[in-house]
């Protein structure tokens, strides 16, 4: 924990605000953090990674310490699109998901990959569900007084298939998904009816209103010079102006997201749509809406038809199948790798937007933000080696800035160490090490927790 000579007032709701440096008050005060956040962008049909023959296109060339020239000296490999963040960047290698599909490796590996929870009987195939609750769910409960639940987001079509696979309430119980940015920014504004009253009040007031009473008697103390007051009254101005930009989008992103409502579905508007999505993720780690939130981008097997470069790509389950096909047989696509490496690369780039839009509101390393992914290497379409990119270190709590690869462990003890690293514990204050499926062993993945 820093020291400083730096105030914070908390109030209802855990609402808390940081004042100037008050040389009055000098030794009087302790600093805090901000408040961690755990978000999720899920890829489907896994990576251009060393499989079956095929070149290693994915993770860096040599484990250990990441930087941004590191990656950027990696220029071949998808992960390089990080660059700009690379010291804030954990590549995570050798995680397996510790059950088999039921009838369908898409939906099997999207259940399992928040939940590491078994996959369930009945229903099966494209319609089976996870035994148990996510792990966005589970860091989201812990923290009532953002509401208790996810931002649970959807950027795919509505055909009836293999939609959402990844959130969980528990077993058997998945989290339905919003696909359009619009509606879920009016319900982030309150617009919906089921919104907590009083929280949506919270959110709507300035923390300086909120805190009013607490900010007048600091003020008046006889402690402060007047040199302190003039402080007070200007960091409160600039708060208000703060809160006035930052809790809502800009007049041209609502406008986008307006103009794109009844559009969200459609395959060209893949990525667009889920920019806006990861927008809005940000938007509501940096007003404090929410401490959890998932993004899936496509639908269970993600047949999108992704157009780069003014190229338009077969079906992407297809270029990971490397056949004119969803099954075992069919025609060769000529050039499928590299179309399936390119389409990493752009996920990568939809992965530094968010990066981006973190970093801008002065909170990427405040959480941990992570692209996931159904499977592991897209021919195989396996279990093993299943890619976790992580960006940020919750303040600290996690030591980025690394490429590890840990050589087949069971991905539950990554959910173990995320849940940690955002200040979940047990009820006894201990560390939480048996997230996921009883039969696993727990614990923590070594060397990431400092």
């Amino acid at each position: 924990m820093k020291t400083s000579r730096r105030l914070f007032l908390t109030g209802t709701a855990g609402l808390t605000l940081g004042l100037p440096l008050l040389e009055s008050l000098n030794g009087q005060a302790r600093a805090a953090e901000g408040d961690p956040f755990l978000f999720f962008m899920r890829q489907g049909n896994g990576v251009t990674q060393a499989d079956q023959d095929e070149a290693e296109g994915f993770w860096p060339s040599e484990e250990g310490e990441l930087s941004a020239s590191i990656l950027e000296s990696d220029s071949e490999r998808v992960l390089s699109e990080l660059s700009p963040y690379g010291r804030s960047i954990t590549a995570i290698k050798g995680l397996s998901y510790a059950f088999e599909g039921n009838g369908c490796g898409h939906s099997g590996g999207g259940n399992q990959c928040l939940t590491a929870n078994q996959v369930s009987d009945d229903p099966s195939g494209a319609a089976s569900l996870a035994m148990g609750e996510s792990v966005d769910n589970y860091v989201a409960r812990a923290f009532s007084e953002n509401g208790g639940a996810p931002l649970t987001l959807y950027t795919g079509p509505r055909s009836g298939y293999l939609e959402e696979v990844l959130s969980y309430r528990g077993a058997l119980d998945i989290r339905p998904a919003e696909d359009d940015p619009w509606t879920a920014y009016q319900r982030m504004l309150g617009v919906d009816d089921g919104v907590d009253l009083e929280q949506l009040d919270l959110r709507r007031q300035s923390v300086n209103d909120v805190l009013s009473e607490q900010l007048d008697a600091l003020m008046a103390s006889p402690q402060l010079s007047s040199a302190d007051v003039a402080r007070l009254a200007l960091h409160r101005e600039s708060i208000r102006d703060f809160e006035r930009l930052s809790c809502r989008v800009t007049e041209e992103q609502a406008q986008a997201m307006q103009d794109g409502v009844g559009l969200s579905t459609l395959d060209d508007r893949r990525l667009l749509v889920a920019r806006q999505h990861l927008d809005l993720m940000a938007l509501a780690a940096a007003c404090g809406f929410v401490r959890s939130g998932t993004l899936q981008i496509g639908d269970g097997n993600d047949g999108t038809e992704y157009t780069i470069d003014g190229q338009r790509f077969p079906s992407f389950h297809w270029v990971s199948h490397r056949i004119y096909s969803d099954g075992d047989d069919g025609e060769a696509i000529v050039g499928a790798y590299e179309m399936h490496k390119a389409i990493d690369r752009l996920y990568g780039q939809t992965f530094l937007h968010l990066l981006d839009r973190l970093n801008e509101f002065g909170i990427l390393d405040q959480g941990i933000s992570v692209w996931c992914n159904d499977l592991g290497a897209g021919v195989s379409h396996s279990y093993n080696n299943v890619p976790f990119i992580l960006a940020g270190s919750a303040s600290g709590a996690l030591q980025a800035g690394q490429f590890v690869d840990y050589g087949g462990v069971t991905h539950n003890k990554l959910m173990n160490t995320l849940i940690n690293a955002v200040g979940v514990r047990t009820e006894s204050g201990d560390l939480v090490q048996d997230f996921g499926h009883s039969s696993l062993e727990g614990g923590v993945l070594d060397g990431l927790l400092s």
